[in-house]
């Protein structure tokens, strides 16, 4: 979804009247195939002003009606800015479509009542660095504490594995499983297991004490089968959204890269893949203690910790469902450029991306859904007007 600040322009005919949410779909996709006449252009800029939620049933459990289609104009108004030497009517078409591309996603959440899933996905069989580009899915693998793996796209539902006391299982959900069938010892060994998603894939595990962990693509998380002792440890590359089970007795601690975050019972998101310049904690629920070297921060809900090279907490508050769009379905760029937002979209479709001349600096904002087609995503990024790119196979040239 692209928006911008929102300008007066005159009065014009209600080309809307007839108009159904299908009816500018269709329009949209002629417009992207370059095949609109002038005036069906005049429809999809009428069509920015007057926009209503008209084809949805719609339930109470969907919350106010009014209220979702006044979040959706003002998130509109407030996505990206084109740049200043671009036609007013350029940028109502970027708006037009910003709301072509949301209301797709739109009917279908709120007609189906459910959050998209990959698993309604026809899943990728090919090798990574093969076959067609498509979004990413549930897949992973698991590395026992024996060294073995066991790659989770292939095997099938139930037990999986026993370690110790635990039973490890998998659920038709893309989800993990620890479950304790025995009695816990602080004596027994420690049996390390280690999942891992590829580029291109996500995966969520129960941990033996409850904890929920929903891993990114790219991502790892190392982990003991069952936690023994006075602490609860886990490592992290990548990115992951915890919600740790509380245990006032025993904490629950994060190592990740030179830095660790200790919480008791909470939720939380860590960003901290090895090409970012920064490891991002963002925090949502209860409380969280980082430290590095002889730095700490403590984190309340609703704030952000950033630490940089300059090994220095940044803290900050911030929307903290940008920071847990990804688990949601959602990319969302907030105030990001380009590169930032081309590495999402690399890891997530699993594509290599490089770069052709000298590419637009400035910053952008706006959503999409992680389960559409990546020519989508980029065709959105392209009605700015500030970027350009081509696909070759699982390449994507990024141009001015």
């Amino acid at each position: 979804m692209l928006g911008a600040q929102k300008v007066s322009t005159p009065k014009q005919p209600d080309y809307t009247l007839s108009m159904t949410q299908q009816d500018f779909i269709d329009l949209y996709e002629k417009y992207i195939s370059g095949n609109c006449t002038p005036d069906e252009i005049k429809q999809l800029e009428a069509y920015r002003d007057s926009f209503q939620l008209r084809d949805l049933p719609w339930s109470a459990e969907m919350g106010d009606k009014q209220e979702i289609k006044q979040e959706i104009l003002n998130k509109l108004n407030t996505g990206i800015t084109p740049p200043e030497k671009k036609t007013l009517k350029n940028y109502w078409i970027a708006a037009a479509a910003a709301i072509a591309i949301f209301t797709i996603g739109l009917v279908l959440m709120l007609e189906q009542k459910v959050q998209l899933s990959p698993d309604k996905l026809v899943k990728n069989p090919s090798s990574a660095g093969k076959g067609p580009v498509v979004p990413g899915f549930n897949k992973a693998t698991l590395t026992l504490s024996d060294g073995s793996n066991i790659d989770l796209n292939d095997s099938k539902n139930g037990t999986l594995s026993k370690q110790g006391s635990v039973s490890v299982g998998k659920l038709g959900d893309g989800k993990l499983v620890y479950d304790i069938n025995g009695a816990k010892t602080k004596k027994a060994a420690v049996l390390y297991n280690t999942i891992t998603t590829p580029r291109g894939g996500q995966y969520q595990v129960v941990l033996s004490d409850g904890t929920k962990v929903w891993l990114n693509a790219a991502s790892s998380l190392k982990f003991p089968a069952i936690f023994t002792g006075n602490e609860r440890n886990v490592e992290l590359t990548g990115e992951a959204y915890f919600e740790v089970a509380k245990n006032k007795d025993k904490p629950f601690k994060v190592a990740v890269n030179n830095m660790g975050i200790e919480v008791l019972g909470t939720h939380f998101n860590v960003n901290a893949y090895n090409d970012e310049d920064a490891i991002k904690t963002t925090l949502l629920e209860g409380a969280v203690k980082l430290k590095t070297g002889n730095q700490q921060a403590y984190l309340k809900p609703g704030q952000q910790a950033t630490l940089g090279r300059q090994q220095v907490f940044n803290i900050c508050p911030v929307n903290t469902e940008d920071a847990v769009a990804w688990k949601n379905g959602y990319f969302v760029f907030n105030n990001e450029n380009i590169q930032s937002i081309m590495k999402k979209i690399s890891r997530w479709y699993d594509v290599e991306v490089v770069y052709e001349g000298k590419v637009d600096e400035r910053d952008f904002g706006g959503t999409a859904s992680r389960f559409g087609s990546v020519t989508d995503v980029l065709k959105l990024l392209e009605l700015t007007g500030t970027v350009h790119f081509r696909m070759e196979g699982r390449r994507i040239t990024v141009m001015p």
